[in-house]
């Protein structure tokens, strides 16, 4: 009997991942526990346990994220560590920082894309009514009737909110004044109070000024139409092409093995897909869009790329 429950036992060991039988997976969110990032990340270690083991959270904030991506990249490739890829992490800093510690288009093992939450353009409703701006096309034209009558706050220099309103003024042709807070939420008081007239932020973030009618939603930044703001236009609608918008998704140290990368995407990408998933991050207003490794690597090779644009014209830079 003894011998029986130590060789059942020896089968039931074998089922596990290699890397899961040694110690818990670590997942690195190089930002501060709480926020939406964090909260997906928890949400999905939650998922995985039972096809990878535990996965134990481990918050690294500091330097725009740039500090807990270096440890992702510095870690051993043997699937113990993986961590987030940000917008910012892997397409903003990169161009953003005089000095960066890591390369993001070399140092890491795409695992999968997790989510992304659309950026909308919103302007103050007092100002949109006495205005008369209805409409993306009403913002433009005004803008261009009035040159830098118009101002826009964001969450700093180079942030997502200053790079969207950036592009947004390429694009369009127009100008308006950049007026840099010290985070999002003073730009949106900013917003609120009509010091400044419009903002690009975050859905999330702005969906409850919305609905209380403070702020007139007038274009959502993804290609399509969020299915949280359905009414709402894309900017592309007016502005061929234009897309900017906050995502994050798995990655691993480069040099991680092809079976590794492929067992832990299969976990993720099933957990994505969960419909508890699903339903936790229609409460952040984040869509999960799980994807192949492949996908994911030129999905941020192309971001990237779109970002050394945008960053360079914006002039930003952190030293």
């Amino acid at each position: 009997m003894k011998r029986r429950t130590l060789l059942l036992a020896g089968s039931g060991a074998a089922l596990l991942p290699a890397h899961a039988q040694a110690r818990p997976i670590r997942l690195v969110v190089p930002y501060a526990a709480g926020g939406p990032i964090d909260v997906t990340a928890r949400v999905l270690a939650e998922r995985v346990k039972d096809s990878l083991g535990t996965v134990i959270i481990e918050n690294r904030p500091g330097g725009g994220g740039n500090i807990g991506a270096d440890a992702m990249a510095k870690a051993a490739p043997d699937g113990t560590t993986i961590g987030i890829a940000a917008v910012a992490t892997h397409a903003i800093n990169p161009w953003l920082f005089s000095k960066m510690p890591y390369d993001a288009a070399k140092d890491f093992s795409p695992i999968t894309q997790m989510v992304r939450v659309p950026n909308v353009l919103v302007v103050n409703a007092d100002t949109a009514a006495r205005l008369k701006i209805n409409t993306l096309a009403d913002l433009i034209a005004y803008a261009r009737r009035n040159p830098a009558r118009l101002n826009y706050g964001s969450g700093g220099n180079g942030s997502a909110g200053h790079l969207a309103g950036e592009m947004f003024k390429r694009d369009a042709k127009i100008f308006a004044v950049h007026i840099p807070y010290n985070g999002g939420n003073p730009a949106q008081l900013a917003l609120l109070s009509g010091q400044v007239d419009f903002n690009f932020d975050n859905l999330a973030t702005a969906a409850p000024n919305i609905r209380a009618g403070k702020l007139k939603a007038l274009a959502v930044t993804t290609l399509q139409r969020s299915p949280n703001l359905p009414d709402v236009p894309p900017v592309a609608d007016t502005l061929k092409g234009f897309s900017i918008d906050t995502w994050w998704g798995l990655v691993g140290p480069a040099g991680m093995p092809r079976e590794v990368v492929q067992k832990l995407n299969q976990a993720f990408v099933a957990a994505l897909q969960s419909p508890e998933a699903k339903a936790r991050f229609a409460g952040l207003m984040a869509e999960p869009v799980p994807s192949t490794p492949e996908e994911f690597a030129g999905f941020m090779k192309a971001e990237l790329a779109k970002y050394e644009t945008v960053v360079k014209a914006s002039g930003a830079r952190v030293d």
